[in-house]
């Protein structure tokens, strides 16, 4: 989860470097669906266990439980790590959303 903002940024900064160089550009922080969820109904005043339900049969099977990116080299080459944290990103998600659909 991650601003696009930040990592346009980062691509900017991969193009100037001398040689080009794999970079992973990533926040290194994990969050879940439900981390989201939470944080995006609350800005609402809602609770999400009202509105979501989980169906377990659409589990898969061999999920990896976590992922999570590691920005250490574009940190240590580039300078670069994401500005924008996980709940301010929802929230200007879900404003922008609001606003949307109050103009049509």
């Amino acid at each position: 989860w991650g601003f696009a903002g930040d990592y346009v940024e980062a691509m900017w900064r991969m193009l100037q470097q001398p040689t080009p160089q794999d970079f992973v550009i990533a926040t290194g922080k994990l969050h879940s669906v439900r981390e989201w969820l939470e944080i995006a109904f609350q800005e609402v005043g809602l609770s999400y266990e009202n509105y979501i339900q989980v169906s377990p049969q659409l589990f898969r099977p061999l999920e990896v439980n976590s992922l999570v990116g590691s920005p250490k080299l574009a940190r240590e080459v580039m300078g670069w790590e994401a500005k924008s944290d996980f709940p301010s990103l929802i929230r200007e998600m879900v404003q922008h959303d609001l606003k949307r659909e109050t103009i049509r």
